[in-house]
């Protein structure tokens, strides 16, 4: 039988204003019986397989090849893009330090040499859009508090921004990814009556607001179940319509390591999260972390102090400056709910109550709370992964969904947390 550790929950973050009441797992367990060995989504990475009727892309990415693999290997570049920026720059110096070379941050010869072991893993794959993504109650997040709290999960807006997320990237490079809405390298689309055929003409029946209104209840299905009347209906009334649909065929940046182990994720709502972020539950174990204020980036080391990981991050702020000094992990919130006060936060414009948000990608903390010694602080998500490294935090270190999901696998209380500048 599966046990919960219920803890008691996390104090107000005077910084990030987060009021975790989600509870922390123990270690150690593990989830029911499943029957698939792995239990990612039918979009999920299969290196080493012969794909049928695989559309090879039209045109080499060498840079958007590099990302995929520093992704794979735990080096982050952030948004994967295909560009050479920040969080890319970031990721090679991780890379060019752990495997010995001479640390650059360029895609130099000698790192072009090195990361050429992986040079059968392509910069991308053609994915199809599962049916059941047309379940998910997709609703454009309100600007007010108020009607934010008042809904039952902050989900994604579109499809096209949950696809974005899954794949590690943005709705802009999928669109650049499938030109007039086909997959890169293509076939150019049937004529049909004189007009040209496209997967992309407009949003499914079944995916449209209003369809989904009334679709059955589920975790991943039904965000604005638990709102209140007024607060539903203005949700799904701008919910956003998305460029693609389910059953389209599409390319995506090639991430991989999403395999979902049988067994190795206690708890349901956190292993369809991971799902849904295109994460593995198997990730190495982290002894220490070291976060540079000056560089935006966070190092894990293993037990023998070499570098296994990195990620670009946001930290701290001229109001809400990065506590320097050693912490120790004391729990992790999954999912995790969020008290949105005004007046901790300086924002004004509001009613000036504070509300309690429910959890969801778009949460301001993300999808993960890792819960520092140092009172009010933590390691947590992002609604906008773009704006990692770039836009200033509450106080506490902000990564991408998906990295700090990963770094969440990562992680314990044996963890040591350093801040530095």
């Amino acid at each position: 039988m599966r046990v919960i550790l219920a803890l008691a929950p996390i104090a107000l973050l005077a910084a990030c204003g987060f009021n975790g009441t989600d509870r922390y797992a123990e270690e150690g367990q593990t989830s029911e019986a499943q029957a698939d060995s792995n239990l990612a989504d039918a979009m999920h990475s299969r290196d080493g397989e012969t794909i049928e009727n695989d559309i090879p892309d039209s045109e080499e990415r060498p840079m958007m090849q590099a990302q995929v693999v520093l992704d794979r290997r735990g080096f982050g570049p952030g948004v994967i893009d295909g560009k050479m920026g920040m969080s890319t720059r970031n990721a090679l110096e991780g890379f060019q330090e752990a495997t010995g070379l001479t640390v650059t941050g360029e895609l130099d010869e000698a790192t072009t040499q090195a990361l050429g072991e992986w040079k059968d893993i392509p910069a991308t794959r053609v994915v199809t859009i599962p049916e059941d993504w047309g379940d998910y109650n997709y609703q454009k997040m309100p600007e007010d508090p108020a009607d934010k709290a008042a809904l039952d999960k902050l989900g994604y807006e579109t499809l096209d921004e949950r696809l974005a997320e899954r794949f590690h990237t943005t709705v802009e490079v999928l669109k650049m990814l499938n030109p007039n809405g086909r997959p890169a390298g293509a076939p150019a689309a049937e004529l049909d009556g004189g007009v040209t055929t496209t997967p992309t003409a407009t949003a499914s029946a079944a995916s449209t607001p209003t369809a989904r209104a009334t679709a059955s209840a589920s975790p991943t299905a039904s965000p604005t179940a638990g709102a209140t009347g007024d607060a539903k209906a203005a949700a799904l009334a701008e919910a956003p319509t998305s460029v693609f649909r389910p059953g389209q065929q599409i390319r995506v940046p090639n991430i991989g390591g999403d395999a979902i182990a049988e067994g190795s994720v206690e708890d349901d709502n956190w292993q369809r999260t991971l799902v849904e972020l295109g994460v593995g539950s198997e990730q190495p174990e982290v002894a220490k972390v070291i976060v540079s204020k000056s560089k935006g980036t966070l190092r894990a080391y293993d037990a023998d102090d070499k570098l296994i990981a990195l990620f670009t991050v946001t930290s701290g702020s001229s109001k809400f400056p990065l506590p320097l000094g050693n912490w120790n992990i004391v729990g992790k919130a999954f999912n995790p709910p969020y008290s949105y006060d005004p007046e901790v936060l300086g924002k004004s414009g509001t009613d000036g109550k504070t509300h309690q948000f429910p959890a969801g990608p778009n949460s301001p903390v993300g999808v993960v709370w890792i819960d520092l010694s140092k009172e009010h602080y933590g390691i947590h998500g992002t609604p906008a992964p773009e704006t990692i490294g770039r836009a200033e935090s509450s106080g506490c270190v902000r990564l991408t969904n998906w990295d700090a999901a990963r770094l969440a696998q990562m992680v314990s209380t044996k963890t040591k947390v350093e801040f530095i500048a």
